[in-house]
C-alpha cells in the first residue's frame, strides 16, 4: 500500500482551535485540519508553512509536533505529522481551497463530522488540553 506523508497545523487562538471543511476530492465536505504534503527536500515544518500560505494565504509560526498519526484508508496509507501553531502577528486567513472554516472550542471540537484520521488527532488534543 502507497504511504502518503502529510503534514497538519493545529492553529490555536487561546482556548480555540481552528478546522476547516474540504472543497474538494475523495473526502469532500469531511472536517480536517489543514495542511497537505511534504515535498521532496521539504522538512515537516517547512511544508506546514508553505501549505498554510497556500490553503489559507496566511503565515504562521510553527510550535511543538503534537503528534504523528498513522491511519490506513481504503487505497493508501496516511502518516500525517501534526504540529500546533499560531497565526504570525497579524495575519489574517482566507479559505482558498476549503468550502467553509469554523474555530472550535475544545467543547465544542466533537460538533463537526471530522476525516477518520482527524479523529486521532481530535483525541491527541483533548488529552494535552
Amino acid at each position: 500500500m502507497k504511504t502518503v506523508r502529510v503534514v497538519a497545523a493545529i492553529i490555536r487562538d487561546g482556548d480555540r482551535i481552528f478546522a476547516t471543511q474540504r472543497g474538494y476530492g475523495d473526502f469532500k465536505d469531511g472536517w480536517e485540519f489543514p495542511g497537505g504534503k511534504i515535498e521532496n527536500g521539504e522538512s515537516p515544518a517547512e511544508a506546514i508553512v508553505r501549505e498554510i500560505r497556500e490553503e489559507l494565504d496566511a503565515d504562521i509560526i510553527v510550535g511543538d509536533l503534537l503528534t504523528t498519526v498513522e491511519y490506513d484508508y481504503p487505497t493508501f496509507h496516511l502518516s500525517m505529522d501534526c504540529f500546533w501553531a499560531e497565526l504570525a502577528e497579524g495575519a489574517k486567513m482566507k479559505l482558498l481551497e476549503h468550502e467553509a472554516a469554523k474555530w472550535l472550542s475544545i467543547p465544542d471540537i466533537d460538533t463537526v463530522d471530522w476525516l477518520p484520521a482527524d479523529i486521532e488527532v481530535v483525541k491527541a488534543i483533548k488529552n494535552v488540553i
